[in-house]
């Protein structure tokens, strides 16, 4: 139905579509739906879905009005109409099954609009209705349950329950669902269901409550063992499983015969087994199964076992093995019946034989492998054999000899770090340090290849040449490594720079030369340093306790200076000697005529400018008397008055 209606829908639109053209005479503007009485409404009520649609238009002819309604965006159903009248869509009595989302769409000349959805929300659901088809049955016996949900439409499923317990069956629609009810007794039976509107479940209460008898069967399983007392492994038992009645009613009818997880026989009515006891414990638990329809009856049975002998135990000798050493294995069982026995010896067998291995009476004896190796062993009497469990055997691989040195520099009056390391050996190896065999410390290597690190203090220069190591892994000698061999270095403790030469001429264009002595372990590499300058003036390295460097001296020299001398261990600086540079000879002359010259020529202007001072002196008084005689220049009105006052004066002379 939902099918024509789409195809419908798409048809009508289709023809509305076939022009291109818009109507220019024809407007859609408004689509409304409503719902009647309520959006939310009780089961049962009559609702009423009002679609209205407004249409401006220039027409005075009918027109044609297609209506589409969906539900969940799903066409339920189209209408065509020329009525201008409202569009009504019924659901008379509504259920949860009308709960969704409904719109609706109106197709006219070519337009079209769709409305707002509007959600329906209906509650309430019928109780259900319970019914079954026996009210008494046997084990196994299977009973038809039917559920009704009156008036409900939709999707639904129906749940079965067992008092509190969910009955494994759900059915779809009111059909009968089959079950089988488990236990004898009274059982109260009842149902439910649910309507699925995607994607919400809505679920009813719980149906009318049905009494159900399940009655016990009157056959059962008989299981018999003989002997039954007294025992031991390797006995014939005769087992029986049979029905106690007539299985002429139950021709489908089981029985199963099993010892713990092994099915020893099957039948119908009855099945028997003779059997040798293979026991695992001190009991032996058998059990008979009787299967009637889908009820399971059960008889069991405990027999009590005595071992013939014990479980083997597999041991090694010596608990300690090398590769190549010879252990010895011993495969026992401690526990022995003898009378049963009756003198038949036990036959023991090592699982994993090995070359070359000699064996008597549970005793193997053989050389270690190179290898890890797991060893078992069987012991077998009077058909009856047994497994001892899983002994490993990893044989040891022996401690090389171990080789000492040291990490690091050793340096005189600080502490070193002295490795101690065997190339082979099955870790945990000891290794333990001697000083002039005397034990000095233990350190235990839990890893392959891991050194033993030792701590001493070097206070001796020759002290490390009497320290040597020892390693172990076992109960066998322990290996032992040479004597240490290593150079200890003193620290430098003094330097003293010394001057060459230390009299004389210090001046410029002479060489002098810079001695640094020192104390300390070489090689020691010598620096030459000035106050002025953090860079060095010279390096050398040298295995000697003293070292030079010659340079020429110029004025730029004059400074302090001072040397650093450093080894491995650390670095001394010595004494500061100053040096201050003389002028060059040859300058000193220079300078000395220079300075002759110039005070000479100086004396011969002062000559020349005193003889030339006295000629114009001589030059003024003759002029002077004559003026006087003439009464003109030599008036004394015409000198000023402060120099007419004076009896003397002098005339400064400006050369």
């Amino acid at each position: 139905m939902g099918l024509l209606l789409l195809l419908t829908s798409t048809l009508l639109f289709s023809s509305f579509h076939s022009g291109t053209a818009l109507n220019a005479d024809l407007k859609i503007t408004s689509v409304d739906l409503s719902v009647e009485p309520s959006d939310e409404v009780s089961r049962g009520t009559n609702v009423t879905l009002r679609c209205k649609g407004k249409v401006l238009t220039s027409r005075m002819d009918a027109l044609i009005r297609v209506y589409t309604i969906s539900k969940d965006d799903v066409v339920i159903y189209n209408k065509t109409t020329s009525s201008s009248e409202d569009f009504l869509y019924h659901l008379p009595e509504a259920r949860v099954s009308n709960n969704g989302k409904y719109r609706c769409r109106m197709h006219m000349m070519g337009e079209e609009m769709g409305s707002q959805a509007v959600r329906l929300s209906v509650t309430g659901m019928s109780t259900p209705i319970l019914q079954l088809s026996k009210a008494i049955v046997t084990e196994g016996e299977a009973v038809n349950a039917t559920c009704l949900a009156p008036g409900e439409t939709g999707s639904i499923l129906f749940n079965f329950y067992d008092g509190s317990k969910d009955i494994d069956k759900m059915g779809q629609s009111s059909n009968p669902v089959m079950f089988r009810p488990k236990g004898v007794g009274d059982h109260v039976i009842r149902c439910s269901y649910s309507v699925f509107v995607m994607p919400d479940k809505f679920s009813s209460p719980q149906s009318n409550a049905v009494n159900l008898t399940v009655k016990e069967l009157s056959v059962g399983p008989v299981l018999t063992i003989s002997p039954q007392d007294n025992v031991y492994e390797g006995d014939a038992l005769k087992i029986t499983c049979s029905v106690n009645d007539s299985m002429k009613d139950y021709p489908d009818a089981l029985l199963l015969l099993s010892q713990g997880d092994t099915l020893l026989n099957s039948g119908n009515t009855f099945v028997h087994a003779n059997w040798i006891v293979q026991a695992t414990g001190p009991e032996l638990n058998v059990v008979c199964r009787l299967y009637v329809r889908s009820a399971e009856k059960v008889a069991m049975k405990t027999v009590s076992v005595t071992e013939l002998f014990s479980v083997p135990i597999l041991q090694m000798s010596p608990s300690e093995v090398f590769q190549g050493d010879s252990i010895r294995l011993t495969c026992t069982s401690r526990i022995l019946s003898y009378d049963k026995l009756g003198g038949e010896p036990l036959i023991y067998r090592l699982e994993s034989l090995t070359d070359n291995m000699t064996q008597a009476n549970g005793i193997f004896v053989f050389k270690a492998k190179k290898i890890d190796f797991n060893y078992t062993c069987t012991v077998v009497a009077k058909g009856i054999k047994k497994k001892s469990n899983v002994l490993a055997i990893n044989p040891k691989v022996p401690v090389s000899a171990p080789k000492i040195s040291v990490h690091g520099s050793a340096i005189l009056g600080k502490e070193l770090n002295i490795s101690c390391l065997s190339e082979t050996g099955t870790p945990p190896i000891t290794y333990t340090l001697w000083k002039n065999n005397k034990q000095d410390n233990t350190v235990v290597v839990q890893e392959f290849h891991k050194p033993a690190m030792f701590t001493v203090l070097v206070s001796e220069p020759e002290q490390l040449h009497e320290y040597f190591c020892r390693a172990s892994n076992g109960n066998r000698e322990p290996e032992l490594s040479d004597k240490l061999r290593t150079a200890v270095i003193v620290p430098m403790t003094k330097a003293y720079l010394m001057v060459l030469p230390t009299s004389g001429d210090i001046s410029e264009g002479h060489s002098v030369t810079l001695i640094c002595s020192f104390t300390g372990t070489p090689p020691v590499t010598v620096g030459w340093y000035r106050e002025s300058d953090s860079n060095s003036l010279n390096l050398t390295t040298t295995k000697i306790n003293t070292t030079s460097y010659t340079f020429i001296l110029s004025k730029k020299h004059s400074d302090k200076y001072y040397c650093k001398a450093q080894n491995r261990a650390n670095f001394v600086e010595s004494n500061r000697v100053e040096l201050e540079v003389g002028m060059a000879k040859w300058k000193k002359l220079l300078i000395s005529g220079t300075v002759i010259l110039v005070v000479s020529s100086l004396v011969m202007m002062g000559c020349v400018l005193f003889i030339r001072s006295r000629r114009d002196a001589a030059s003024f008084y003759d002029d002077k008397g004559g003026r006087e005689a003439n009464g003109t220049r030599g008036s004394v009105a015409s000198l000023p008055a402060d120099v007419s006052d004076r009896s003397s004066y002098n005339i400064p002379v400006t050369v």
